[in-house]
């Protein structure tokens, strides 16, 4: 039995009166017999798409669901992304400690980033090896 919700849905399609309508390449309506006499033009031009898509989806490097690859750890991007996420700490512990010394701020901000540092490598180290776990898999 279907749901309520398809059932409304189902009303709707019923109650509306949809026509398909056809428009060429400069916006204007074409009988659906005109149509019929250009579909073999324009079956050819969407295999040609559907063979360049599929030729992008198989370049190496690229997986099939996200397209996105993840690159191996290094302690160069991890410096970056500390460098990034030291001053929004530093202001983040100055604005909720509006009574501190900033001199303390920064001493807090200096702890936060030794611990932020390694454990950014850990956490990217993992993420690539459960990616390339993924990726041996079979599918």
């Amino acid at each position: 039995m279907p749901s309520k919700k398809q059932r409304r849905r189902r009303e709707k399609d019923l109650r509306h009166e949809w026509e398909e309508v056809y428009v060429d390449a400069e916006g204007r309506e074409l009988a659906p017999e005109e149509v019929e006499e250009l579909a073999p033009a324009v079956a050819a031009k969407a295999k040609e798409r559907g063979r360049a898509n599929t030729a992008a989806r198989s370049q190496p490097g690229r997986t099939n669901r996200s397209g996105r690859t993840v690159q191996p750890p290094s302690w160069r991007r991890v410096a970056k992304r500390a460098a990034i996420f030291a001053p929004l700490m530093y202001v983040f512990i100055t604005l909720t400690n509006r009574g501190t010394n900033p001199a303390y701020a920064l001493l807090i901000t200096l702890q936060l980033i030794l611990l932020f540092v390694p454990f950014s490598y850990l956490m990217d180290r993992l993420t690539y090896r459960l990616w390339q776990k993924r990726q041996a898999r079979p599918s």
